[in-house]
């Protein structure tokens, strides 16, 4: 008797009575998805606003306090008032770095108090040694220097466990919010299937695109689990499915460029390693265009670094990559690509047409500005003494830059490992001629040439 009012209804009247439930369940879904979406909007904002921002500013502190230690060694030497002011200037930058960080929210801004004792040690340490040398009262230089080093050692230590503590703590987000988003799925299936249970044919039709998007967000969630990014879930719906998917879309995307900088990336110059060099290369081969591929060495980097030590010859390197990205930035193509192999190499893929100038700016400005890292008296000289890899001392000169470029035509394919051969027994070549020097598969050009 209860169904005889509703067996008398019409066909439409029935779908809408039948599709009420159905509603009702994505009403639910919705607001469900809603809060999980502002809590995952509330952990990306945290992110930009916090995390982020500790990130670029704990490279800078980086940057500050090796320039403002650069500073206070040639000061130490030259006795320059200038030196004097630039290392009282990189450290007034280096504090109002340490403020921005103070003015983060807890506990962003936890470290601040620390960096701000560690900086204020390291000064104290150079105003004794400035005082000393004002003064030209005699000071233990040895043990001096040796206190500034292990200070500034612990001081870049202490920023490298802030923002190895602070990528931790977005892998925890990260995985907070794909243990949300796993949550959300599994409640939209639950109440899906309830869905199609009580709406029957039509539910069934309305919720087959759901369901399909649903098992493609579980998959991407397992995919990306299991650290494969790329997969990308396929769902083309305009709804919170939708907007869940794309952000599953930028967190893969996010997640695997922090994976890719933090396993590859160099620490020092930050440019890519590697495997990201042999990635792009193999991706402009696959292109089928002519491409210039320029090994550059340092030469006598070692003989430098073993006289002057490690805290210079990582200043060099830093200058170094400054030197190749802004030749490639000036010369090159917005395509061009700049790599840090490792060590005192570096890597340029740039097209044919613009390897010279390219190289012709970083051989002048390279013997520009190497100058400014060593004493008068050795650029007098024109070398220094050190000893070689056998312990045997001898005398190197100062250093220059060796490019090994090699280049790739329509007529005559090559791969990446042939290109890396040729490279290396180029870079040989270059290496045995006087003078910084880009040579290519065709003939050397020695840095005269480019003046």
């Amino acid at each position: 008797m209860l169904m005889s009012p509703f067996l008398k209804l019409n066909i439409k009247t029935k779908i809408i009575i039948g599709f009420i439930p159905l509603l009702l369940i994505m009403i639910i879904i919705a607001i469900f998805s809603f809060f999980s979406l502002k809590e995952a909007d509330r952990i990306s904002r945290n992110f930009v606003e916090h995390d982020l921002v500790l990130l670029q500013t704990a490279d800078k502190l980086v940057d500050e306090i090796l320039a403002q230690e650069l500073y206070g060694r040639r000061y130490t030497i030259l006795k320059s008032p200038e030196m004097l002011d630039f290392f009282w200037d990189r450290s007034k930058a280096f504090d109002k770095l340490v403020k921005e960080i103070h003015r983060l929210s807890a506990p962003h801004n936890i470290p601040a108090r620390r960096l701000s004792i560690l900086h204020e040690e390291f000064n104290l340490y150079y105003q004794e040694w400035f005082k000393a040398i004002e003064s030209a009262s005699s000071i233990n230089v040895n043990k001096n220097d040796a206190i500034i080093k292990n200070k500034l050692d612990e001081l870049i230590s202490f920023v490298q466990t802030v923002v190895k503590d602070t990528k931790e703590s977005q892998k925890r987000l990260m995985l907070k919010t794909g243990n949300m988003a796993l949550k959300a799925i599994q409640v939209i299936i639950f109440l899906s299937v309830i869905g199609v249970l009580i709406g029957i044919a039509v539910v069934s039709l309305i919720t087959r695109n759901i369901s399909r998007s649903i098992n493609q967000l579980k998959i991407a969630t397992m995919k990306i689990s299991q650290g494969k990014f790329d997969h990308i879930p396929e769902v083309n719906t305009q709804d919170e499915l939708g907007e869940l998917a794309g952000a599953f879309k930028k967190m893969a995307r996010r997640l695997a460029q922090l994976e890719e900088m933090s396993m590859d990336a160099s620490p020092l110059t930050h440019l890519p390693g590697g495997v990201a060099i042999e990635n792009f290369l193999k991706q402009r081969l696959a292109a089928g265009r002519p491409l210039a591929f320029a090994l550059i060495d340092l030469d006598n980097f070692k003989s430098y670094n073993d006289k002057y030590g490690y805290a210079q010859g990582n200043n060099i390197l830093t200058s170094s990559a400054k030197i190749i990205e802004r030749a490639v930035a000036d010369h090159g193509s917005k395509d061009d690509f700049v790599g840090h192999i490792g060590g005192d190499d570096f890597a340029v893929i740039t097209t044919p047409e613009k390897y010279i100038s390219i190289c012709k700016t970083i051989t002048d400005n390279f013997d520009k500005n190497i100058k400014n890292f060593y004493d008068s008296e050795d650029i007098k000289k024109g070398w220094i003494t050190s000893t070689n890899r056998q312990g045997e001392k001898m005398d190197f000169p100062i250093m220059t830059v060796s490019i090994a470029v090699v280049i790739t035509s329509e007529e005559k394919q090559m791969n990446q490992i042939e290109i890396g051969e040729m490279a290396a027994e180029l870079k040989k070549y270059a290496k045995s001629l006087p003078g910084s020097v880009f040579v290519e598969n065709r003939r050397a050009i020695p840095q005269s040439e480019s003046l």
